[in-house]
């Protein structure tokens, strides 16, 4: 470790919240004199500060290159911390990985980082930028120390007051909706089990389709154009959108992770129940279901799956959608989808498999038998998607050159032969495409053998915009379904208008949220100022999303706020439609019910989306080349 001496005071930063963008530069010899300039022979920065906002921000620095930033998030708004920022991140390119999440989320200790902007070499280092997107609230960031070091010194809190209270909450400030008891939280359980529920509110059918539009029965789901309009058809022949959500399970959110090095951050630790898989990260029991054991007792599996059909019933949701739990869609009381597994996809790809291997269609004609063959006859699932954000997509010419510069193998082999002739970027892309569609023909080869009842729901792209005709029109080919992640303030109509076009398919938004700041957690992959905001943005994307003629589906992503500390990649985000003590978000969920209620006649036609607007609703995407405007 380097260790300038500090400087004798903290800089401040005030975000200005009337800015698009807000933020400041400093010279490190300021902040921490004696630094040098060029940090070859260093692997991290190590930065104290303390920020009064889960917000995302980007720390950068100037170099001889230009300016090199990156967005970072904190676990612990509100306390002084040393957070680590390897300087690869700044250096390279991410590696390879499966999906986007996989590629881009780095999991720090008191923090995580989500790479982006322009890399290079760390010469000629003078200063430290900060900047933030949107600001909410006018936060503060404090600064008092920039060192370098060679090894990973870790991360620390260095606060006093611990960060997460005894209920998996952000203890650090005061928010709306905050438990400082055990007998305020049973109130509020109780309030809720006290609802009345009105019958049948949506017209659904058995299987969620709407009672009053009735076609064909086929005993399964499938899709029909009707008038102009696509729709999914219900087993028992209703028209049906599904209204999904995604990681429908029971005791979301506040898993406990890398206690070793956190042990400071808890008032208490959740409680080990017996009989309950630990966390899903180790660490023991997470506080969401310590929090439902608290409430149902040693029933606590049984009475939350109930609580969770019935506020789906509710809220007009119909669908369980992606990485839901098999305790809950195994109940086949609600329409549910599922993601293959084993079908040989693989990290070092990029999310494509060697399809090229002689053991490759050997390998998905297993892996479709096991997963497929015991859902063949269960009318309840409406499909399987394939995979989930490739990371390959948009880095065809990148990948090509990985797997020519890595070992010997068989898609190596087939790629030096491919490119014998011709060496070209265009040649490139067009090998990775050919690699897809060998890719994409098998698995659903070997899902119509084992289970030819059911719709191939396709991959869910994570970007569309701009998409290549060759991907889209290969998709047609082979797919039922054309499903892609959009998080935007709403899914534009011109590019869901070329993907139906290309394709011919009817088409699913498998992911997309809105979150704010006010509970500790990162605001998601699209902001907005408060918990009221969140309802009206759900109202604003997804009935302007269903007025679109091919769009059938949509999953909110997800049921649950994502850990205050963060899940396995870092991710800490307030995305859910329940709070890590089982309590639904008012606002939102109001908003859900009312949409839910109008999606019908938009979809038909016959109603339009409602016009308000989130206020400041911003996304995640690359920042604005300015600063303080």
């Amino acid at each position: 470790m380097l260790s300038p001496v500090k400087a004798q005071k903290t800089f401040t930063i005030r975000f200005d919240s009337s800015k698009e963008v807000s933020g400041q530069k400093f010279a490190l010899r300021d902040i921490s004199p004696g630094l040098p300039e060029n940090w070859d022979d260093y692997n991290f920065v190590v930065l104290e500060f303390m920020i009064s906002t889960p917000q995302r921000f980007h720390v950068g620095f100037t170099t001889d290159q230009g300016y090199n930033e990156l967005r970072v998030m904190s676990y612990i708004p509100g306390g002084w911390n040393k957070l680590a920022i390897p300087l690869k991140f700044y250096r390279q390119l991410p590696g390879a990985a499966t999906d986007l999440a996989a590629t881009y989320n780095q999991p720090r200790y008191t923090g995580w980082i989500n790479l982006g902007g322009k890399r290079g070499l760390l010469h000629g280092v003078d200063s430290i930028g900060i900047r933030m997107r949107a600001p909410i609230g006018n936060p503060e960031l404090k600064i008092r120390s920039v060192s370098l070091s060679v090894e990973d010194p870790g991360d620390q809190y260095l606060g006093k007051k611990p960060v997460v209270n005894p209920f998996g909450q952000w203890n650090l400030g005061k928010f709306e909706g905050k438990i400082n008891s055990f007998s305020q939280l049973k109130s509020e359980w109780k309030s809720e089990e006290s609802e009345t529920v009105p019958s049948n509110p949506y017209n659904y059918s058995k299987f969620g389709g709407y009672l009053f539009a009735r076609q064909k029965a086929t005993g399964f789901f499938r899709t029909e154009k009707v008038d102009g309009k696509w729709w999914f058809v219900d087993p028992e022949g209703y028209l049906f959108l599904s209204v999904g959500v995604d990681c429908v399970s029971p005791g979301g959110g506040g898993n406990v992770r890398d206690i070793d090095h956190r042990r400071n951050f808890f008032t208490e630790l959740p409680q080990e129940i017996p009989g309950a898989s630990p966390g899903r990260l180790g660490g023991g029991i997470s506080f969401g279901t310590w929090n439902l054991f608290r409430r149902y007792g040693e029933d606590f599996r049984e009475k939350s799956r109930e609580m969770i059909i019935l506020r789906m019933e509710k809220w007009g949701l119909n669908t369980i959608a992606n990485w839901s739990s098999p305790d809950v869609y195994g109940m086949n009381r609600k329409a549910f989808m599922l993601q293959m597994r084993g079908i040989g996809i693989e990290a070092g790809l990029m999310g494509l498999p060697d399809v090229y291997d002689p053991g490759f269609a050997g390998k998905v004609d297993a892996a479709c038998k096991s997963f497929c063959e015991p859902y063949r006859d269960n009318p309840w699932l409406i499909g399987y998607f394939t995979a989930n954000e490739p990371s390959w997509h948009g880095q065809e010419v990148r990948l090509c050159q990985m797997i020519l510069d890595g070992e010997d193998r068989p898609v190596k082999t087939a790629l030096k032969a491919f490119l014998a002739t011709s060496d070209t970027p265009e040649r490139r892309k067009l090998f990775i495409f050919d690699t897809f569609r060998i890719f994409l023909l098998t698995v659903d080869e070997a899902i119509q053998k084992y289970d030819p009842n059911h719709l191939n729901l396709g991959i869910r792209f994570g970007n569309v915009s701009g998409m290549e005709k060759e991907i889209l029109e290969i998709c047609g080919e082979i797919f039922d379904v054309f499903s892609f992640n959009c998080y935007d303030l709403y899914p534009k109509k011109e590019m869901m208008d070329r993907a139906m076009e290309i394709t011919g398919l009817p088409m699913i938004i498998g992911e997309y949220h809105f979150g704010t700041v006010d509970r500790g957690m990162a605001q998601s992959l699209w902001q907005v100022n408060n918990q009221e905001e969140r309802g009206v943005a759900y109202r604003y994307y997804t009935e302007r999303a269903y007025a679109h003629p091919g769009l059938i589906g949509t999953a909110w992503f997800q049921w649950a706020d994502q850990d205050l500390l963060g899940r396995r990649d870092g991710e800490n985000y307030n995305c859910g439609f329940i709070d890590v003590t089982d309590r639904p978000y008012p606002h939102l969920v109001k908003a859900v019910s009312e949409t839910s209620s109008r999606l019908f006649k938009i979809h038909s036609g016959r109603l339009q989306p409602v016009a308000q607007e989130p206020v400041k609703a911003r996304g995640h995407g690359g920042m604005p080349d300015f600063w303080n405007k």
